[in-house]
């Protein structure tokens, strides 16, 4: 069996800080708010819903559907072209690809924006598919999103790997029994990721094939015992 590797979007294979940024700024300012949001790196991970309640009720405003749709006009016309692959990434996706592991993106994010990223920054060919967020809500959230890409690819847990830079990915991969790696370029820090229970944490994504294989080894190991 191939190894399946699911990675996360922001904060693992891009930076896509300055769209966020820009759109949290828009969304405030359709709702009437004015001034920057503040450390708006903490709002950057969960899913957007959350992200936005926490954002507006620091404002003691509660619209958080109209700021959902606000966040989506812009980031969807605008924001997402404000992200860039981490460097590295590439070359880290490609060395994951030839040791013949499958990879899918698995994002909270909305799929048809991960996937429009994707093709923007010229990482879509490396790709086996692209999960996310849909309309209605059902995969908001990574233990909804992951069952289903196990499920639906008939992957195995103990064939797979999650990776990730939130407490959020790695609760997603505890909650399928799959292994995890925090990545310690992106928006979390290592002692939430320790916290979280992440199997392993990634320094550099030049390092990041070579654990995501050390971890997949040792799953395996311990499987066969």
């Amino acid at each position: 069996m191939r190894p399946t590797i699911l990675l996360d979007l922001d904060g693992t294979l891009i930076d896509s800080q300055p769209g966020i940024i820009a759109s949290c700024e828009a969304t405030l300012r359709a709702l009437g708010h004015a001034g920057e949001p503040q450390d708006i790196r903490r709002y950057i991970g969960p899913p957007l819903e959350e992200m936005i309640t926490s954002l507006l009720r620091a404002r003691g405003d509660d619209r958080v559907e109209e700021g959902v749709a606000a966040y989506r006009r812009y980031y969807g016309e605008t924001g997402l072209y404000d992200a860039e692959a981490y460097p590295g990434i590439p070359d880290a996706l490609k060395s994951l690809a030839d040791m013949g592991a499958r990879l899918f993106v698995a994002t909270s994010k909305r799929r048809d924006f991960a996937a429009r990223i994707l093709d923007n920054i010229k990482l879509a060919a490396f790709f086996d598919g692209v999960y996310g967020s849909i309309p209605g809500g059902a995969l908001d959230h990574k233990p909804d999103l992951l069952a289903h890409i196990l499920a639906e690819q008939t992957i195995s847990p103990e064939d797979a790997i999650m990776v990730g830079d939130r407490r959020y990915d790695i609760a997603g991969a505890r909650a399928n029994s799959m292994r995890s790696l925090g990545v310690l370029w992106g928006y979390g820090a290592r002692e939430e990721l320790e916290a979280a229970g992440a199997d392993g944490l990634v320094n550099q994504p030049s390092d990041l094939a070579e654990a995501v294989f050390s971890a997949l080894e040792l799953a395996a190991g311990k499987k066969s015992r």
